[in-house]
């Protein structure tokens, strides 16, 4: 287990400025695809190639699901994996964000571990690995915590698997569908990055409940847990996204840590 303690916001990485200031550049900016998945339905897909990617990283945002809009090529969305998309392609990842399909208004907690769902997933992945044959990751925030790991749970015998899984800010109530404890975690054999917030006040985001995702992890190659800390000011709901439970103030050092250990995963 580490501990990442921050102090106040820091400014971000330079190449992430770049890529902020020139957004509608063709080095920066994204597009969104429409990847059919089921009969009838696609699923909004915002995908960003970085040259010379090392990895491809899915990001599931929390909530109702969505990015936003897609403006200049950038997400609107201010969910944490969003926010940052640009900070984990600066550290030289593609970038794929999980929207919604087009059967659905929001994805919510029943309709992330269903089986539509999870052909969705599979879908998507399919789709990425025609743009890019690098290792992908599954990343996971919040409620997109339940479709990360679901995704990954299906997707472990797959020919063309994944390489591993982060979570960041679990749903970790037993109270949940879908809570990640109660998935068979067990099962997976890949890499797997806990990040959570010591002040995440969210309700179903208890800090006291993490370690069931740990223990639980009986078969993972690496594990990992990573406690951020500081930052701030928090925002608005404490399940919000300009919350401690979004990283507010440490999204920079939030974003290192994972793009750190994907490039290198250590138990240590």
């Amino acid at each position: 287990m580490t501990i990442i303690s921050i102090g106040q916001r820091a400014c971000f990485a330079l190449a992430f400025f770049v890529c902020v200031a020139f957004g509608a550049s063709n080095a920066c900016a994204g597009e969104l695809v429409n990847v059919p998945t089921r009969d009838g339905v696609t699923v909004d897909v915002f995908w960003q190639s970085t040259p010379g990617a090392t990895a491809t990283l899915l990001l599931f945002p929390g909530g109702g699901g969505g990015f936003g809009q897609v403006v200049d090529g950038k997400p609107t969305s201010e969910n944490f994996l969003v926010r940052t998309e640009a900070g984990f392609a600066a550290h030289g990842f593609n970038i794929a964000i999980f929207g919604l399909p087009t059967d659905l208004r929001d994805l919510n907690y029943g309709a992330r571990i269903t089986d539509a769902h999870m052909r969705d997933i599979a879908q998507v992945v399919a789709f990425i690995k025609t743009r890019s044959d690098v290792p992908l990751w599954l990343v996971g925030t919040s409620r997109g915590t339940v479709s990360a790991t679901a995704g990954a749970i299906r997707l472990k015998d797959a020919k063309d698997g994944i390489a591993g899984l982060v979570l960041t800010s679990s749903i970790v109530s037993f109270g949940k569908t879908g809570a990640v404890p109660k998935q068979d975690i067990g099962s997976l054999r890949v890499p797997v990055l806990v990040v959570h917030n010591r002040r995440d006040a969210c309700d179903v985001c208890h800090p006291n409940e993490v370690h069931y995702i740990l223990d639980r992890l009986t078969n993972a190659s690496i594990k990992k847990l990573v406690w951020m800390e500081g930052g701030g000011p928090p925002q608005g709901d404490e399940c919000g996204p300009l919350h401690w439970h979004g990283y507010i103030g440490i999204e920079t050092q939030t974003v290192d840590v994972i793009a750190n250990w994907i490039a290198h995963p250590a138990a240590d």
